[in-house]
């Protein structure tokens, strides 16, 4: 067994824009890895610039960063890396992770936390095979109602990759851990659509007030004008 090694977290979306979901899926990680007496060295929200998989963002990458902060606010131990950003073009994790492992070095354990249905679109992702080889996984799952059964290349990884948590710190990469969590409503796409409504009460259920505040005051995603001024 190797000696235990602080985490390097990486939550990588669009954030388009950052809900609950999203803060409430890196807060139960993070206190998971802490209740398992894991050190976590850094735990990265990692917006991307342009995502091959999916439209491009409703609101700027300027808007996006910006939000994040104001839902980050007075959270312990979260951080944001602009890499993708500033890198510019298609932003494939694969690329993100190779230039992360470059900069921490081989034994250093490296984490992308993921969704569930993130994680049921993997197979679909740019050399997805190499990325176990860069990063642990760890997968939480919401229970999602619409979301297809995972591929049998998937299943097969889960269970060729499986590992318990407290063994993250134990080895660099190569390790699938799940942590389960109750289902969650929030969506980016379903907020957009509230916030074009102006559907004040899911608004409210889904954005950190600062968030909602910051979307109204620059009329991001179709908010009414009324609701801007």
């Amino acid at each position: 067994m190797s000696a235990a090694r602080p985490l390097h977290m990486v939550y990588g979306g669009t954030f388009d824009p950052v809900h609950r979901g999203h803060t409430g899926i890196a807060r139960a990680a993070r206190d998971a890895l802490l209740a398992a007496d894991l050190e976590v060295a850094t735990f990265d929200f990692l917006p991307n610039a342009d995502p091959p998989h999916r439209a491009p963002p409703g609101a700027a990458a300027g808007h996006r960063v910006a939000m994040l902060w104001l839902a980050l606010a007075g959270e312990r131990g979260f951080g944001i890396d602009l890499r993708e950003l500033r890198r510019g073009g298609a932003s494939y994790m694969v690329d993100t992770l190779e230039e992360l492992r470059g900069e921490l070095g081989p034994e250093a354990p490296l984490v992308l936390l993921m969704g569930e249905d993130a994680w049921r679109g993997f197979d679909r992702w740019q050399r997805w095979q190499t990325i176990p080889r860069l990063a642990h996984l760890l997968v939480v799952n919401r229970p999602h109602a619409d979301l297809a059964d995972p591929s049998p290349a998937l299943a097969a990884l889960a269970r060729e990759h499986a590992l318990p948590l407290s063994q993250l710190a134990e080895s660099p990469a190569g390790g699938l851990c799940t942590l389960s969590l109750p289902p969650e409503a929030a969506s980016a796409t379903e907020v957009r659509a509230a916030v074009t409504l102006a559907d004040t009460a899911a608004i409210a259920a889904q954005l950190e007030p600062a968030v909602a505040a910051y979307i109204a005051r620059h009329g991001l995603y179709g908010a009414p004008a009324s609701a801007a001024s």
